[in-house]
């Protein structure tokens, strides 16, 4: 992408969080009444410093991860599992909630401009989920001009409403319009102050988008990405500065009918044509938001599942090439998340800051370690920065697990500790079943000669250097033969003729136990095994020469993960071919002993039954791996 497309597209959600972010840090200061009111400069400017320190902070990641530095790499590679986990978890958190809560703010637009909609603000929020999960599922990307327009909208929109509201202070000498009467709810102290600093401070979230996309930027990538990043924050600090400015000078106090935007917008445009621009302008952001979740989400889970943090599934890319099984999961924790609080923003505030700190704290301490193991050049400085970075980072996190403990953060604290626990008890599953599949030298006695089994019907066209009836070379012995569909009428044996197709993934105890199985019928037989990119088929291959290379191979190269699609394509081509003989597609199968496992581990053979279920003469049969 061009910085140009980058800017918008990578920004919503932290340009976007600017709509709801000062209003939840007003929302807390209120309650104090107006010596609460008092201190919104003060705190506001806090939450500006702490952007740049963080934004500075990132932009050293930039450098040291030009290939992409999301929060669960950076900690795993610095930190260790474990403090990987937590980022994941807290940026697992962010996303839920990001969808949630932009959901939420969305409609809240929409319901300010248009009262008559109130009541049915939670199924408005359902419907927009279900919109973006089917969107998503059918491959849409953020990409281009379709993308960058709501943002740059809402960018232009909140301009022009700061720009008009700091004209009218000027008109006035800048002197506050009195705010009506508010009669104090809480005792001013440092608590309360410390909240609304937390509250505020989720104004920030998703400042990473930037740093975990470098790849997807023109040459020179990094730098771009930098100077985009850059771009970022100075947008982020004008439009949050601003709108706490304009607030301050008009007087204007949180509503729970209305938000603060849509009473900033009435009073300095009334209810003309800007009014409606920028309500429009702010729910399309949001909606957009919402959106950079379903791409950032699915992508830290396939990590996870890539890592045995999650089960396998969900580093399978579907027939769109995106990870669907993820999209599906995040709409379904959204969704849940958003129906339980109702839809409504001030609620779910007090989750969101919890997840988005914990990840901006351990991967800023991530970055520390590796500045000091790397010791390049200026690699002092860079330290500084993320150092500053992480504590600031660790103070919100405090506060807002303190502060906020009470009014839902206790929920961010318990499903991060959950998703630590489930994740290792998923990795440990998963080592266990790998030392019960691995191959141990001598375990197994290898054929000493290729395997030529007996063949009652010859097979003609196919050529052998020990039997006529052998294929040397499957794909030679696939091409020859009848090119019409032949009827299904073999009643008897002797009219079948078998070829069988054994599909490896990795070899290990169950693989060789499959593969003995199609030795064992004594026909022609042909491994094939996917693999995702040259240095998995490369590494596959040394295996095979060690352990399996006296049965003929055929490998396919799938560099999105799908499996199904390319097997389906090639043994269709092959019955294609082929249509006299009968196909036999072998699998292994890992059965567990505790059914609770069972679903950590691939439905590969349900789902190519069903793909395969349309063609003649194809079998799919299951070998079994008890553990």
């Amino acid at each position: 992408m061009r910085k140009l497309v980058a800017l918008p597209v990578l920004s919503a959600d932290a340009l976007s969080s600017v709509a709801y972010g000062p209003e939840a840090m007003l929302a807390v200061l209120v309650l104090a009444g107006t010596a609460g009111l008092g201190y919104s400069i003060p705190v506001a400017a806090t939450i500006v410093f702490l952007m740049l320190a963080i934004g500075v902070s990132y932009r050293q990641t930039i450098r040291a991860y030009p290939r992409g530095g999301g929060s669960y790499i950076v900690a795993s590679d610095n930190l260790g599992r474990v403090p990987g986990l937590l980022a994941a978890a807290g940026l697992m958190t962010d996303y839920i909630l990001t969808v949630a809560v932009s959901i939420a703010a969305g409609v809240a637009a929409i319901t300010s401009a248009v009262p008559s909609l109130a009541s049915s603000s939670v199924l408005i929020g359902v419907a927009a989920i279900v919109v973006l999960l089917a969107g998503n599922l059918r491959g849409i990307r953020q990409a281009g001009a379709i993308f960058a327009a709501p943002t740059y909208a809402f960018v232009i929109a909140m301009v022009a409403l700061i720009a008009v509201g700091l004209s009218d202070a000027a008109d006035r000498g800048f002197h506050p319009v009195p705010h009506p009467p508010v009669n104090a709810t809480e005792g001013l102290g440092i608590l309360l102050v410390m909240r609304a600093f937390a509250s505020g401070a989720t104004a920030m979230t998703g400042i990473e988008a930037i740093s975990n996309a470098v790849p997807a930027f023109k040459p020179v990538e990094w730098r771009n990405a930098r100077t985009t990043l850059t771009w970022m924050i100075g947008l982020l600090v004008v439009l949050f500065a601003g709108i706490i400015a304009i607030v301050h000078y008009t007087g204007i106090l949180p509503r729970s009918q209305e938000t603060v935007l849509s009473q900033l917008a009435h009073v300095n445009y009334g209810s003309g044509p800007m009014y409606v621009f920028t309500q429009a302008a702010t729910a399309a952001v949001l909606l957009l938001a919402a959106n950079t979740a379903y791409n950032d989400f699915p992508r830290v889970l396939s990590l996870l599942a890539r890592d045995d943090h999650a089960p396998r599934l969900f580093a399978r890319m579907g027939d769109r090439l995106a990870f669907s099984n993820g999209i599906i999961l995040l709409s379904i924790l959204a969704g849940l998340v958003y129906v339980a609080f109702n839809g409504r923003t001030a609620s779910l505030i007090p989750l969101y800051a919890v997840g988005v700190f914990l990840a901006f704290t351990l991967s800023q301490a991530g970055m520390v370690v590796h500045w000091w193991r790397l010791r390049d050049r200026h690699w002092r400085k860079s330290l500084l920065f993320n150092a500053i970075g992480g504590v600031l980072s660790a103070i919100v996190l405090i506060t807002a697990g303190i502060t906020k403990f009470t009014e839902g953060a206790w929920v961010a604290l318990v499903a991060v500790a959950l998703f630590l626990f489930v994740t290792t008890r998923i990795r440990r599953h998963y080592d266990t079943v790998a030392a019960a599949l691995r191959l141990q030298r001598h375990s197994i006695e290898l054929p000493r000669r290729t395997i030529a089994p007996r063949v009652d019907v010859p097979l003609q066209g196919v050529e052998s250097s020990r039997d006529p009836r052998h294929p040397r070379d499957p794909q030679a012995f696939a091409r020859t033969g009848a090119a019409g569909e032949s009827e299904e009428a073999e009643e008897v044996p002797e009219e079948i003729r078998h070829f069988s197709l054994v599909l490896i993934e990795t070899l290990d105890r169950a693989g060789m136990r499959a593969l003995a199985y199609a030795a064992s019928l004594q026909q022609p037989v042909l491994v094939i095994h996917v693999s995702t990119g040259e240095v998995e088929a490369e590494r596959f291959r040394g295996q095979w020469k060690l352990w399996g290379d006296h049965l003929p191979l055929q490998e396919l190269v799938s560099p999105y993960r799908a499996v199904i699609a390319p097997l389906v394509n090639y043994i269709e081509a092959l019955h294609h071919q082929r249509p006299d003989l009968t196909l036999t597609v072998i699998l292994p199968e890992i059965v567990m002993c505790q059914r609770r496992f069972s679903a950590l581990h691939s439905r590969t053979a349900a789902r190519l039954r069903r793909a395969l279920r349309p063609l003649r003469k194809v079998v799919v049969t299951t070998v079994p791996f008890h553990v």
